[in-house]
């Protein structure tokens, strides 16, 4: 072993030993947040949803129930919202920090960690006010179809076409883009992390909320259709999550992207025909 490998072995030691620290925190948010949402799931599968015409459910997290306000429906939609989404988005957060924090040799631990923190929690914090934005058009949508039986007769099909768009948007060379920016974070964001200060926690959450637009500008398409699919319906959450992860982690990202398009296109397509 040769004296410059001695030398950088205790640096190499405790990025790993921090590294190893990011991982087992965020193994275990991601537990506690899948544990959390299958609870909620169970709760609000106990509750009755409202028949539509069509012969489909709406589900009651789009509207206030018996004694709710709006403002408590949407209370308790942004509950939910806040509690699937580390479990959602924690295995494509994850690598995307690994790789940047090996660019921040000359930072000390604890700057690296207070730096990591800060940028999650600008990230989290996109996808919070993304939430607030989903609930009024959704509540919007389901009023609509509670008072007007011919949009709530062509939800399902709809529900089809709405799934055939998103999945088409896997061929183009935006998603490509988008897909090879969010492999990179700094292609992302133009702010290398290594500059920062110990004292520039504003610059380390707007780096996370940049990041955050970016993640959703490249799975936007797959959050829609689990809105369209069904929120609250695990199934559909942890397949949402499974393809988010594939196209984003995998080697060959723009292969994978177009395969699970396919898959979109076809399952949209039989959707729709039993929709009509």
């Amino acid at each position: 072993m040769s004296i410059v490998d001695m030398t950088r072995m205790p640096g190499m030691s405790r990025r790993t030993a921090s590294n190893g620290i990011l991982i087992g925190a965020a193994a275990l948010l991601f537990a506690a947040s899948a544990a959390a949402t299958v609870r909620r799931y169970a709760y609000m599968a106990a509750m009755s949803g409202t028949p539509m015409a069509g012969r489909w459910m709406l589900s009651a997290i789009w509207t206030p129930m018996c004694g709710q306000t709006w403002w408590q429906a949407a209370a308790s939609f942004a509950s939910m919202w806040a509690v699937m989404m580390p479990a959602m988005m924690l295995p494509v957060l994850v690598p995307m920090v690994l790789r940047e924090r090996g660019t921040w040799s000359r930072l000390p631990p604890t700057q690296s960690g207070l730096l990591t923190i800060l940028i999650g929690a600008g990230y989290f914090m996109f996808w919070m006010l993304a939430g607030c934005a989903v609930f009024p058009l959704g509540s919007a949508m389901a009023t609509g179809a509670i008072r007007v039986p011919a949009l709530a007769r062509a939800a399902p099909a709809s529900a089809g076409a709405l799934l055939v768009l998103p999945s088409l948007l896997q061929f183009t060379s935006w998603k490509a883009q988008q897909l090879a920016c969010c492999r990179t974070m700094r292609r992302c964001v133009d702010a290398p992390m290594r500059s920062y200060a110990p004292a520039s926690a504003s610059a380390a959450l707007r780096h996370g909320l940049r990041l955050g637009v970016q993640c959703g500008l490249c799975c936007g398409n797959w959050m829609a259709v689990l809105l369209v699919v069904g929120v609250m319906d695990p199934r559909a959450m942890a397949a949402i999550t499974a393809v988010i992860a594939a196209e984003r982690i995998a080697p060959c990202h723009v292969q994978v992207a177009r395969i699970i398009g396919v898959a979109g296109v076809i399952a949209g397509l039989a959707t729709m025909a039993q929709g009509l």
